[in-house]
C-alpha cells in the first residue's frame, strides 16, 4: 500500500496537513523535529567522543603487574 503514494500522493497529504493544523503550528513542529535531530547528532558526536576518549586512555589490567606468589624454602634440612 506504502509503495504506490508517489509524489502526487505525498503532496496531497502535505496540504491535507497544511489545512488541518494551519502553517504556524506545522512550522513550528518542523523547528521541533529539527531541534531532535540536532540534539540526536550531537549526543551521537559526544557518545563517539567518549568511546575514543576511553580507549585512548590506559587501562588497569587485573594481573597485567605479576607478583611473585612463590612459598620461601628454608635452607635448614
Amino acid at each position: 500500500m506504502l509503495n504506490n503514494i508517489g509524489l502526487p500522493g505525498l503532496l496531497l497529504i502535505a496540504v491535507i496537513v497544511l489545512v488541518l493544523f494551519g502553517r504556524g503550528k506545522v512550522s513550528s513542529l518542523m523547528g521541533e523535529v529539527g531541534k531532535g535531530i540536532t540534539a540526536f547528532k550531537k549526543g551521537i558526536k559526544d557518545g563517539n567522543d567518549e568511546i575514543e576518549k576511553a580507549a585512548a586512555e590506559p587501562k588497569d589490567v587485573p594481573g597485567e603487574k605479576a607478583r611473585d606468589v612463590t612459598p620461601h624454602t628454608n635452607d635448614r634440612v
